[in-house]
């Protein structure tokens, strides 16, 4: 077959792709209001490559729209309920501030500057983070699948209403809540390797009476340069959530200490 043919043909595949994903898209249009700003192009075909190794088998609504990402539900072709996470592709001001936190990383050493790869460098570190997070055994969402800037996990809820944050519903014992998040951030950081580096009120969920931690995008391995910094946030920023609460908090270095060690 002659070059252009093939070419012809690979283009009318790559058509027929983004038609049949955007249909399906299309379908639920009301519903979750999709944006040219999420679904371009790229994106599109990026969704109907994780439908087609049947990763994802509907999309049925929209969750939340962030700073960096709009999350939607959806389900897989098990009936598990998936959060799917797309990071917006098409706006800057949240990519000012990602170098900082891949550089240095030895996993992403050849990344390219232009920013659709910085984003789909972002989503695969996240999707790495979280396999760790799974592997040391913390309650957060399960990986199941990325491409580009498209992130699949297990949902957390049920029938698509996702679970509270902190910052939705305060914990019924917010001592035990407390002790459980510290003994995470203590494996977070001795199994997994990880720093959050983001941590607050917003992206811990209250699920089953437990504490549940989401949006590992940011998070340092924990021999970064800037990882102890990061712990510092944490630390400080959990212990003024809970005393706010009146927990008797540890001291901010005396929980530092046992997270890295387990000594106080």
């Amino acid at each position: 077959m002659p070059r252009r043919d093939r070419l012809e043909k690979k283009a009318e595949a790559q058509e027929r792709q983004y038609e049949e994903t955007s249909l399906m898209l299309n379908k639920n249009q009301e519903e979750f209001q999709v944006t040219d700003e999420v679904f371009d192009r790229p994106t599109l075909e990026g969704i109907y490559r994780l439908i087609h190794k049947k990763a994802i088998d509907k999309i049925k609504g929209a969750v939340k729209a962030g700073k960096e990402a709009h999350l939607y539900w959806g389900v897989d072709h098990a009936g598990r309920e998936l959060a799917i996470k797309i990071y917006y592709t098409s706006t800057s001001d949240f990519r000012k501030g990602m170098m900082k936190y891949i550089e240095g990383d030895p996993r992403f050493k050849r990344i390219r500057n232009d920013p659709k790869s910085i984003v789909y460098t972002w989503t695969q570190k996240e999707f790495s983070n979280l396999q760790l997070v799974a592997n040391a055994g913390i309650n957060a969402p399960r990986p199941y699948a990325f491409y580009r800037n498209i992130l699949v996990m297990s949902f957390i809820g049920v029938d698509g209403v996702p679970a509270p944050s902190l910052k939705e519903l305060s914990p019924d014992d917010p001592t035990d809540f407390y002790d459980q998040l510290t003994d995470d951030l203590r494996i977070l950081y001795q199994k997994a390797g990880l720093v959050h580096g983001d941590l607050s009120e917003y992206n811990i969920m209250v699920w089953e009476k437990k504490p549940v931690l989401f949006d590992f995008s940011q998070a340092m391995l924990i021999f970064h340069p800037i990882a102890e910094e990061l712990l510092q946030h944490d630390v400080q920023t959990v212990n003024t959530y809970f005393s706010k609460l009146g927990v008797e908090v540890y001291d901010n270095k005396a929980l530092m200490e046992w997270i890295k060690t387990g000594e106080a």
